[in-house]
């Protein structure tokens, strides 16, 4: 996978994330460091740093001084009493000051497991440092959490993700158009890990990548194809607005949800409705969205969206 052959192994590879491989960088400079909380939106660099820094501070020793675990698949409060502790209470190699568990997803741990894995940081902390990494912050417990420094993540920059795309499609021979990068920058969200993912699988087909491409292998509709659905129902033609919606779930086999979120994105963009008529369609999108997650029918809810949308649209009438 290209996201493992081009991730940084040093922390001066990194992207984006200055100030905060500027503090990691004072930990390899004074060999020291206390227990930490990488959190943020996926795909933003979190686990990166954490094996960057690892990297930085072990050099050839990495691999006998580093555990990763990911707490998602091993989240039980036996999986703390047995691997993780057991790697914890041992020393590391003579050349380490002490070892490094990186703990992937931790906020996926029951309740049970982060009360025995505070007392075992507790206990360990002069062998062992333990690097929590989650998407929030919030569902580590507070006793962990005071152990522990928090690093906050923030999602990437699109001018960063360009830079990093461009240098592995140089190297991997892939020719990007420009509205190819900017399809992959508008279905990333930030998410350095997914544009890349869009990149190699759009570098499967054939020929340039454009944004036809991107949109094909990403399963999502192009943003012009949902702002005239939404300029459609809000002119009131409800009926033509419902075959666009059959058209994206059954011709392209697009989801409700994935519909929902794009349909979402336009209609803050739109510009020819009030800010109090866009609050009341952003709000009934909340709601669809909800219905659909708790398993409603699509293609009803969909319908029912583009019911509101026109009747917003007669109301501005």
């Amino acid at each position: 996978m290209w996201v493992e052959k081009y991730r940084p192994r040093s922390l001066d590879d990194v992207v984006n994330q200055k100030e905060i491989v500027a503090r990691l960088k004072v930990f390899i400079q004074e060999k020291s460091m206390p227990h930490l909380i990488f959190s943020g939106p996926p795909g933003t660099g979190k686990t990166t740093c954490a094996l960057a820094l690892a990297h930085d501070l072990f050099g050839s020793s990495y691999r006998q001084n580093v555990k990763e675990l990911n707490a998602s698949d091993e989240r039980g409060i036996k999986v703390v009493r047995t691997s993780i502790k057991q790697f914890a209470h041992y020393m590391g190699t003579e050349d380490a000051p002490f070892k490094i568990l990186v703990l992937d997803e931790a906020d996926n741990m029951t309740a049970d497991a982060q009360q025995a894995l505070r007392r075992t940081m507790e206990s360990t902390s002069r062998n062992c440092r333990f690097i929590l990494i989650c998407n929030y912050s919030s569902k580590i417990i507070d006793p962990i959490q005071s152990r522990c420094s928090i690093f906050r993540f923030s999602p990437l920059k699109d001018e960063d993700i360009l830079e990093q795309l461009e240098k592995i499609s140089k190297i991997e021979k892939v020719n990007v158009k420009e509205e190819g990068k900017n399809a992959i920058l508008y279905n990333c969200g930030g998410d350095m890990r997914r544009s890349i993912n869009i990149l190699q699988t759009a570098a499967t087909l054939k020929g340039e990548i454009d944004a036809d491409t991107v949109y094909k292998v990403t399963g999502k509709a192009r943003p012009e194809e949902i702002r005239n659905l939404l300029k459609i129902a809000l002119e009131g033609k409800f009926l033509e607005a419902l075959e666009q919606i059959e058209t994206l779930l059954n011709i392209y086999g697009l989801s409700g949800i994935d519909i929902i979120e794009q349909i979402h994105r336009e209609i803050i963009k739109l510009d020819t409705i009030s800010e109090a008529q866009k609050i009341k369609l952003i709000e009934d999108t909340g709601e669809i969205n909800f219905r659909l997650i708790e398993g409603a029918d699509e293609k009803i809810q969909l319908h029912a969206l583009m019911a509101k949308v026109t009747k917003a649209g007669m109301d501005i009438k």
